[in-house]
């Protein structure tokens, strides 16, 4: 087998690094037609009524952290710390139904 050098100071070996990681990997449609599918009941299940709303806000609404403690009329703390709590409840679901 012949040894191929990268050079480390160019990007170029992470370009074709990343081309042959896309061409040699498996298909994983199915998989992430279940992720959603539970993502979607997850959040409805696992999350609590205020959890789901800020999430809603930020992720399918696209606000940003400080407007919605002022729409809610809460701190951005608050705000923050809710936000990773449910993405903590989350991931801890939904490792283990894939």
């Amino acid at each position: 087998m012949r040894s191929t050098r990268f050079n480390n100071s160019s990007s170029q070996w992470l370009g074709d690094m990343t081309v042959w990681l896309r061409a040699n990997a498996g298909d994983n449609g199915e998989q992430m037609t279940r992720l959603r599918r539970n993502l979607r009941w997850a959040r409805e299940e696992e999350l609590t009524e205020r959890q789901r709303e800020m999430v809603g806000l930020y992720y399918d609404q696209g606000m940003t952290m400080p407007q919605i403690a002022e729409r809610l009329g809460v701190s951005r703390s608050t705000v923050s710390r809710t936000l990773r709590r449910a993405r903590d409840r989350l991931y801890r679901f939904l490792r283990y139904t894939l």
